[in-house]
């Protein structure tokens, strides 16, 4: 992430819209189950609220700064990982569900994308969910990603590809600043 992002991510702001906008509609009508993998945490700002949702919560991070910020901020009742989102550093059918929240489109390739959705399926249990939200590609997006990886993730393409990790019953939602896509894990 650049420098912009990093900030932006930080703010108050971000949290407040992230936990009063987005998870609302992210998780709308979604059992979380007892265990939420939450992949690429950044600067936390879902992670509180995702507390509040879930009886346990495990954030993944691939920053080192990052998770050592979470970890510290979090104390003892944060389950702050480092780790890659394509090569997940968990045993198979250890999550109830896994949330990511415009984390894929921080991916250098498509096939990196593609790793994580299926790294993702492997490590939720049976009748898990996988929940998530991306941006769509654009100007602006671009714009916001200058000296950045952007590899934004095409709706269209999202069913083939989650198919193809193994999920099924996937369902793609938009508005205006963004889509949310969500895919079970088959019993």
């Amino acid at each position: 992430m650049n420098a912009l992002e990093n900030w932006f991510c930080s703010t108050s702001f971000w949290r407040r819209t992230t936990e009063q906008e987005l998870l609302p509609w992210i998780l709308a009508d979604v059992p979380l189950g007892e265990h939420l993998l939450e992949v690429g945490a950044g600067a936390g700002s879902a992670t509180s609220a995702l507390w509040r949702r879930a009886p346990r919560v495990t954030s993944l991070e691939y920053d080192h700064a990052l998770v050592a910020k979470l970890a510290q901020q979090n104390g003892r009742r944060a389950s702050v990982v480092q780790g890659d989102a394509a090569a997940l550093p968990f045993a198979n059918a250890t999550f109830s569900c896994a949330l990511a929240v415009l984390v894929f489109h921080h991916l250098k390739s498509s096939a990196l994308q593609d790793r994580a959705f299926a790294e993702i399926h492997r490590v939720l249990r049976p009748g898990g969910v996988f929940l998530a939200m991306e941006i769509p590609d654009g100007w602006f997006h671009r714009l916001i990603h200058f000296r950045s990886t952007f590899t934004p993730v095409p709706p269209a393409s999202l069913v083939a590809r989650l198919a193809n990790a193994g999920f099924r019953d996937v369902r793609i939602d938009s508005r205006s600043e963004g889509f949310r896509f969500q895919a079970s894990r088959q019993l």
